[in-house]
């Protein structure tokens, strides 16, 4: 860390940050109307330090919950309905039917599907009220839904119940999403309530399942600061997280809310020491609106991101109790480097990487931008079991995530100003690196291995080595580029177009399945997810082998051009040098 560096981190302080989290610690920001009120409050913060504030005001499509129960044999049994939940005030009633699931044990693991589709499964299912473990996220609820089941009730691990959003939709529905929504009620229950209705299913009962919801399209501000560099003011680190929580909120997103405040009041006293621009925002409709927010930005700023975006950094859950390491953190694996260093510098700490979830704010892969970080800091998986804790989507770690114990005791002072410099040290040197600090070398092995994996699966049903030959010709490519970055030969100007414009070809490659400027579901997307039917073909049996093999030409089409397209790109700037 060079005097500079230090210097601005010893800036830091947490006066300002802190003041947020108790402020927040005493409303609840679900509704806009509450979001709207903690906006106006960040911006009158960073306005007393002189910060300029941009306020957007889009309109989202947002579903809100209220009340809901089960009602079965006399007795009601609480519930929370997840947000885009169908609204059924008036009731569905129906046969109660249990489905065995397992509670996810890994973050990575929350969203997806829980059991594996059959036939004969889906004829027990039609019709029904479906009883399973798990959160009412879209995996759960989608799947029930597709084989015709008439609701969902989903058994939480422990004794709260965890609010949630069931739709597979990424933000403000379009007009093809839309046959997406959700048409079916879903609420979670604890698991007191799942075993006792565990045991009435036993015994062919029905149950009533009741949902309030509010549905529509809410003004909702969102504050944007940007804080231009000296060089390059036109390029820029995103920096985002969202507002809007659930009850309180404090953990999940009080704490990261806080910590780009303070990012934005101590790079504002400091821009004249910034190579290229920060830009910070805040965003609403994360929870209720399936990350709206961040995707409204996504869409209506595509252009711009397209051009002059180098890297988004989401700020979620940071400064929790009890979150120690750096673990389950989620880099694109060109970051990986660059991250593990600056959190070792300031935490002491090693990272542990994981491929980013389609969760979160990663409203930006479509786009194709290099991103680093979703959850923060956590607790340590000894600490977890020794408290009896299960697998939550934030918090550090707490089980109080998105329920009504996320209150102020979830933060920790200490936790909240080392995350805060670990955002800090990340955004401003990677805004301050004379070349962009993102390894595509990494990337290429990890293809190889993805390719390596399908194809070790495939046998001798479907030939990847055209891939494989692509996957390896770019990376012959990339190690002399990176070495003549470091040789001089590759000045840095067009060493970052480089490194840029293959972010713009290589993470919708391995991220997304849908077009650029589109937004894929709200489901787990596999490794290079255009060969990934070969992971599958031991499961689609024989009588859809030709159908997986045709697909699977179409999808080593994508990814060879793809491949190729970014070692030309190499290759020019190459010849050029």
């Amino acid at each position: 860390m060079n005097q500079m560096e230090s210097a601005i981190l010893e800036a830091v302080s947490l006066e300002e940050p802190w003041a947020l989290v108790k402020s927040f610690a005493t409303y609840k920001r679900e509704h806009p109307t509450d979001v709207n009120r903690a906006m106006d409050e960040v911006a009158a913060r960073l306005a007393r330090h002189g910060v300029e504030v941009t306020m957007h005001e889009p309109s989202l499509h947002l579903s809100l919950p209220g009340l809901a129960r089960v009602e079965a044999v006399g007795k009601t049994f609480r519930a929370k309905p997840p947000a885009y939940a169908r609204d059924a005030r008036d009731g569905v009633k129906g046969q109660l039917i249990y489905v065995a699931s397992n509670q996810p044990r890994a973050i990575s693991t929350m969203f997806e599907r829980s059991v594996e589709d059959t036939s004969e499964l889906a004829s027990r299912v039609r019709g029904k009220i479906v009883l399973s473990e798990g959160f009412a996220n879209p995996g759960l609820v989608a799947q029930f839904s597709d084989m015709g089941a008439i609701g969902v009730i989903a058994i939480n691990p422990g004794v709260d119940i965890h609010w949630g959003i069931c739709t597979t939709i990424w933000g403000t529905p379009d007009l093809d999403d839309l046959p997406r929504k959700p048409k079916i009620p879903a609420v979670a229950v604890n698991r007191e309530s799942g075993d006792a209705l565990m045991a009435l299913a036993e015994t062919g009962a029905e149950v009533t399942v009741y949902t309030e919801m509010e549905e529509g399209w809410f003004k909702s501000k969102l504050p944007e600061v940007f804080i231009k560099g000296t060089e390059e003011p036109e390029k820029y680190v995103l920096l985002h997280g969202h507002l809007d929580s659930w009850d309180v909120g404090v953990g999940d997103n009080a704490t990261g809310d806080a910590t780009m405040l303070e990012i934005a009041r101590v790079l504002w006293a400091n821009r004249d020491k910034l190579k290229r621009s920060v830009r910070i925002c805040w965003w609403p409709g994360h929870s209720t609106g399936r990350y709206a927010g961040s995707t409204w930005f996504a869409d209506n700023f595509a252009l711009d991101l397209d051009e002059n975006c180098v890297a988004q950094v989401n700020c979620d859950s940071p400064g929790c109790r009890w979150a120690t390491e750096f673990i389950n953190l989620c880099m694109m694996s060109e970051t990986e480097a660059f991250l593990s260093d600056v959190i070792q510098e300031v935490a002491g700490k090693a990272a542990e990487a994981e491929r980013p979830h389609r969760a979160g704010d990663y409203s930006f892969n479509n786009i194709g931008i290099s991103s680093y970080l979703m959850l923060s800091s956590t607790m340590t998986d000894r600490d977890r079991e020794e408290k009896g804790y299960y697998t939550v989507g934030g918090c550090g770690g707490n089980i109080a995530w998105h329920t009504e114990n996320d209150t102020l005791e979830i933060a920790d002072k200490t936790i909240l100003e080392r995350d805060i410099k670990v955002y800090l040290l990340a955004v401003m040197r990677n805004a301050n690196a004379t070349v962009l600090p993102f390894d595509w070398r990494a990337t290429a092995k990890e293809f190889r291995h993805t390719v390596d994996d399908y194809q070790k699966k495939a046998g001798d049903r479907f030939d990847l080595s055209p891939a494989r030959k692509a996957v390896d010709s770019m990376a012959a490519r990339l190690d002399a580029f990176y070495a003549g970055i470091a040789e001089g030969q590759v000045p840095p100007e067009p060493a970052n177009a480089v490194i840029q414009g293959l972010a713009r070809i290589l993470v919708p490659l391995n991220y997304t399945r849908e077009q650029r400027f589109r937004h894929d579901p709200a489901i787990p997307i596999p490794e290079l997810p255009a060969l990934a039917t070969a992971a599958d073909l031991d499961k689609l049996g024989p009588e859809k082998l030709g159908f997986a093999r045709t697909q699977l030409v179409r999808g080593q089409n994508r990814v060879v051009a793809a491949l190729r397209q970014a070692e030309k790109m190499v290759a020019d700037v190459m010849a050029a040098a």
